[in-house]
């Protein structure tokens, strides 16, 4: 056998045996994707023209990055950035953001402290097989009518 010939045969045996290890320090993940932002946002937009209501929407994925975006026309200029912040803060905690509102007004004060959450009801995670896939958030009306709509979007992908 020839010293290239062997060097291939140790190589591929080391790479095989390496295999098992690899897919344990690994995992496959589902995520949201464009389209099925695209989905989210539709369903999102239909709640809230059905009741009139002039909102912005955000979709983002896990880890509180936007995926998409859509402000109903007329919706004030604020809450674009509530509505991220929403998003942002219900991915990353992996809860509704009504939790943290609610933390905040039984007097868990602290939790203002985390740097970046916005604890006010509006933000839904986006659950698939009991996983958070990331998250939408509104802002626009009344913060019950916010996650109203979110809730909308969010529902969206489980059908």
């Amino acid at each position: 056998m020839r010293f290239s010939s062997f060097m291939t045969a140790s190589l591929t045996a080391a790479l095989l045996a390496a295999a098992p290890l690899a897919s344990a320090q690994t995992t496959d993940r589902r995520v949201i994707t464009l389209d099925g932002a695209k989905a989210i946002l539709a369903a999102a937009e239909a709640e809230a023209v059905k009741n009139k209501w002039t909102v912005a929407i955000a979709v983002v994925d896990e880890s509180g990055n936007l995926i998409a975006f859509h402000r109903i026309d007329d919706t004030q200029v604020g809450s674009i950035d509530i509505a991220l912040g929403k998003a942002r803060t219900a991915a990353r905690m992996k809860r509704p953001t009504k939790a943290l509102e609610d933390a905040v007004a039984g007097g868990r004060t602290v939790m203002l402290a985390i740097e970046g959450i916005t604890p006010l009801e509006g933000g839904v995670p986006v659950m698939l097989d009991g996983r958070v896939i990331g998250a939408v958030g509104v802002s626009g009306v009344t913060s019950q009518q916010d996650a109203r709509v979110a809730q909308a979007g969010a529902a969206a992908l489980k059908r």
